[in-house]
């Protein structure tokens, strides 16, 4: 059996094992692919495994000998899946693997808006504790999360983790959702209420033709001025634009992301250098753990497909 892994290095930076995919055949297993050399690294392959690098019809059509399309995210929109479908070619994704990882970013983020540690770490280190005349001090406004309000847009696994953590952070929770069903600490509304009362609004809805573009200058101008805007689920649901102008004239008082509508990002972002917007380089999922939990599911994804009982199929 003939297998490529694509673009295996962000998975798999060398701390973890492919040795099992190795085991099972011919395998190649690539850091990254650029396009004008997808076609001849799955040429002849059998099994072809993906993060980020696209599989389109035009490519999927030459490769005769595919039987099986691997993910290595939950995303699945880089495959032809359609296509695969139709030729009866399995798409496997790695589902629900990072849920407990995103939802502890989402408090890094809520926490350094609200505590400032790196700002008050960074004077310290610089010396300014150390030639203050009082026995501490601080350089931001610091914020307790307790009694505060999270709205959670999208309520899904993640946000219902987020909602656990905030609740025991003792704040007041709301939840937006298409299917809202009772949820302990939870109550349900509609966005525009949830946006009217809200300190922090964390995102966790999947990119759709309804959620693209969704956070725009409308959907911010219903926030509180004071209000914080979190982003851990996909960059093309904010409209960077107008998130730019928004954190620029104080319209919302920050934001706090860990995706963006291009990656990596061109050098002109327009959220690139303000002060009130902390940007991490789509961290969530990067964390030992979670990454093993990635590959082991992937590898199961691999031997339920050569079993003849594929799982986690996409479509």
């Amino acid at each position: 059996m003939k297998i490529t892994v694509l673009d295996g290095y962000t998975t798999n930076p060398g701390d973890l094992s492919w040795d099992w995919l190795k085991e099972l055949g011919e395998c190649t297993v690539y850091d990254r692919t650029p396009a004008e050399l997808v076609a001849e690294r799955t040429k002849g392959c059998e099994i072809v495994i993906t993060n980020k690098t696209p599989l389109r019809k035009e490519l999927l059509e030459n490769l005769t000998k595919l039987k099986y399309v691997g993910l290595l995210s939950t995303g699945y929109n880089i495959v032809d899946w359609e296509y695969c479908k139709e030729k009866g070619i399995p798409v496997c994704n790695i589902p629900s693997y990072s849920t407990s990882a995103v939802a502890q970013l989402v408090f890094a983020l809520i926490l350094e808006l609200t505590n400032s540690v790196d700002v008050h770490s960074s004077s310290v280190h610089s010396g300014e504790w150390s030639a203050c005349k009082d026995f501490c001090y601080w350089k931001t406004p610091l914020t307790e999360l307790d009694g505060k309000t999270i709205g959670i847009i999208g309520f899904g696994k993640i946000g219902k983790a987020v909602a656990k953590i905030a609740a025991a952070f003792g704040m007041n929770v709301l939840a937006s959702t298409n299917n809202p069903a009772p949820f302990e600490n939870v109550e349900f509304c509609e966005k525009d209420e949830l946006l009217a009362r809200s300190d922090f609004v964390s995102l966790h809805c999947p990119l759709t033709p309804l959620t693209g573009g969704m956070v725009n200058a409308e959907f911010i101008s219903k926030m509180k001025p004071t209000a914080i805007l979190i982003n851990t689920s996909r960059g093309q649901v904010v409209d960077e634009n107008a998130l730019a102008n928004a954190l620029k004239n104080g319209e919302i008082a920050g934001a706090g992301l860990d995706v963006l509508s291009v990656e990596p990002p061109k050098s002109d972002n327009p959220l690139f250098g303000l002060k009130n917007c902390f940007i991490t380089p789509h961290i969530a999922w990067a964390g030992f753990e979670t990454r093993a939990r990635l590959m082991e599911i992937c590898r199961k994804n691999v031997e339920a497909f050569i079993s003849g009982k594929p799982v986690n199929i996409v479509y």
